[in-house]
């Protein structure tokens, strides 16, 4: 099948290389000419396990191309997906600006007896597949209302192991009404649910809030258990083993449960003040997000109260070491990231910050410029610190070599914001440790 996938971010990226790899053409589009020239030089320009060799190969075997034009990727293209994005506004709305331009560029290039499927990729509001076929017709010169049909395919996959959530989905979610469009949407997910997991039809509007209730219930889950890791605190409880004992209850399950400095990325954010805003829109008020929303800000410095009070609310000269940048594991991405909200505390305070994180380095440096210090590896970050603030559950943190790092720190003092160390061998060693929702070692 000939395959346009228009924006070459994360969602299209990952979507355009993976259904290549199932032996369809498919071409990129992005308006960003050197972006094109890097990906059509085998230069990937995002950080995804897994992906670069599926990008590579498919370019190699001819399947995976790149352009700047939008009517040069669609002019045999039977499956048009639409992988802009969705930025929010002030007011937490999705902007769909760039969304609505392209559909009306599309209304310019779609012939009356070409049929395609439009599908929206992004993450969308409500009601986003009737404004991309309103704005398609709006600037079409013929008749081409039955040409093609809009579909919403929200995308669910999480950065660190995009790969395989595509290539093995949990389901397949489809939002349309077209006969024609469901069989050719059947045919392209085939290949992917071979094991049997389900590809799940439906209207437009619920597989656009499909999208939404999905992350929005996620940041919930999340949110929760970092409630409960402040009642931890207070009541001298330890939430790992509440965790353990609610997780396995299956009506519950274990996923999404670790506590920590809160959530960040490109979805959860911007999806749950999304959700919340169409809500507003329809005059329900929808409480729990706006508790979630509220307890996710006040978690990203959770940790700022404790190191505070450690040095007596005195951090200027202070210096601290902070490993983890990316909003998570696995990933560049440093969107909302809690390590930029405590860097931003601690510089405002007159500390200063060294930092280190094994992808997101290049990206903090855009953002950060010479604010703080950007280190080789873990260790060099060490160098001269005050206290050690661990903000990404990177894998190579989670065991350290300890004497390194007591030797290399003022003082043998650490700030956990991930729970990556056990208490009792926190003990043991003689750190000052300090986490999320368990007992201070001292």
């Amino acid at each position: 099948m000939k395959i346009a996938v228009i924006g070459t971010g994360y969602v299209g990226l990952v979507t355009g290389t993976c259904f290549s790899e199932t032996g369809n053409n498919v071409t990129c589009v992005d308006i960003d000419i050197n972006k094109v020239n890097k990906l059509s030089n085998g230069q990937i320009t995002i950080f995804e396990p897994g992906l670069e060799k599926l990008f590579l190969r498919n370019l190699k075997e001819g399947r995976l191309h790149f352009t700047t034009s939008i009517a040069e990727a669609i002019e045999q293209a039977q499956v048009v997906f639409l992988a802009l994005p969705t930025p929010p506004g002030e007011d937490g709305s999705a902007d769909l600006s760039y969304i609505i331009g392209v559909a009306k560029q599309l209304g310019t290039l779609i012939k009356p007896t070409d049929y395609k499927v439009i599908i929206d990729k992004s993450t969308v509001p409500v009601g986003t597949a009737e404004k991309v076929k309103a704005a398609i017709l709006s600037t079409a010169t013929e008749n081409i209302e039955q040409a093609f049909d809009v579909v919403s395919n929200p995308e669910f996959l999480r950065e660190g192991v995009a790969v395989d959530d595509f290539m093995k989905p949990d389901r397949v979610v489809i939002g349309t009404q077209s006969d024609k469009a469901i069989k050719i949407m059947n045919d392209l997910y085939a290949p992917f649910v071979r094991q049997g997991n389900p590809i799940i039809f439906m209207d437009e509007k619920s597989a656009e809030l499909t999208k939404y209730a999905a992350n929005s219930f996620l940041a919930v889950k999340i949110s929760f258990m970092n409630e409960i890791a402040q009642l931890c605190e207070r009541l001298g409880a330890d939430v790992d083993m509440v965790r353990r004992g609610i997780g396995s209850d299956e009506r519950i399950g274990k996923r999404f449960l670790f506590p920590g400095i809160g959530y960040g990325g490109s979805c959860f954010p911007k999806d749950v003040k999304a959700l919340g805003k169409s809500s507003h829109e329809v005059n329900y008020d929808f409480k729990i997000l706006d508790a979630v929303m509220e307890v996710n800000e006040l978690q990203k410095l959770h940790l700022l109260p404790k190191i505070e009070k450690y040095f007596n609310n005195q951090l200027k000269g202070k210096h601290f070491a902070i490993w983890g940048l990316a909003f998570k594991p696995n990933t560049d991405d440093i969107r909302e990231a809690p390590a930029f909200y405590m860097i931003d505390a601690l510089l405002k305070q007159g500390a200063t910050v060294s930092a280190f994180d094994p992808e997101a380095m290049p990206n903090s440096k855009e953002v950060l410029g010479d604010k703080i210090k950007f280190s080789d590896s873990p260790y060099d970050a060490l160098q001269n610190a005050d206290a050690l603030i661990i903000a990404t559950e990177w894998n190579e943190f989670r065991t350290p070599d300890f004497t390194q790092v007591a030797s290399l720190l003022h003082n043998k003092l650490i700030f956990d914001g991930r729970n990556l160390f056990d208490l009792q061998q926190m003990k043991e060693l003689g750190f000052y440790y300090e986490s999320v929702g368990r007992k201070t070692i001292n």
